[in-house]
């Protein structure tokens, strides 16, 4: 018993090497425990239904035991879940909406906005931003999620969304700009 209590002080990374090289399968469950919450919220909030979302975490969460022995450790534990998560995500809305984001960001254009985009969005009212951020195509607003809220590497980022990481760099600045330029629309300056 004291041994499987040792194992809850694991990084996640040790606890993965011990489950793919050492077969404690077992250990998944602190895993599993450690993300569900975090890995339910994701979902949530890009899928507005809890049953959904509480259904699509343990999916997710079952492919992320399945694809273990594939987890390299070039990106944190986290960030390759979420990767996952969001992957999974937007996978889903994308066949049901039938929202191919290149249509969608053609049909809603913004005026140019200055290439030197400075405004911190930690600046912005949090409230105001969830608002704005609901707007956003669900491919914007994972990347905005994945990027400044998760602080994912663009690099994980493009591999969630299977994207280059030059089209996720553009994106997101596009993404940034529509969500800056909505938030002052919607609310003036911040």
């Amino acid at each position: 018993m004291e041994k499987k209590d040792n194992h809850i002080l694991l990084s996640d990374e040790e606890l993965v090497q011990k489950i793919v090289n050492e077969r404690e399968t077992n250990l998944f469950r602190i895993l599993f425990d450690r993300y569900k919450g975090k890995v339910l919220d994701k979902c949530y909030s890009l899928l507005h239904n809890r049953e959904s979302a509480a259904e699509f975490t343990e999916d997710i969460l079952s492919k992320a035991y399945e694809k273990l022995p594939g987890f390299k450790g070039n990106s944190s534990f986290s960030s390759w879940l979420y990767s996952i998560t969001y992957n999974h995500c937007i996978d889903y809305l994308r066949e049901k909406k039938k929202l191919h984001y290149p249509e969608w960001n053609s049909r809603n254009e913004i005026p140019e906005i200055a290439d030197d985009l400075e405004e911190d969005l930690s600046e912005m009212h949090y409230s105001r931003l969830m608002n704005i951020l609901e707007i956003l195509h669900e491919e914007e607003k994972a990347m905005i999620l994945m990027k400044y809220k998760d602080e994912m590497p663009v690099k994980d980022i493009a591999a969630a969304l299977r994207l280059s990481e030059g089209a996720v760099k553009m994106r997101i600045k596009r993404a940034k700009a529509r969500l800056v330029f909505l938030y002052r629309k919607h609310y003036g300056d911040y």
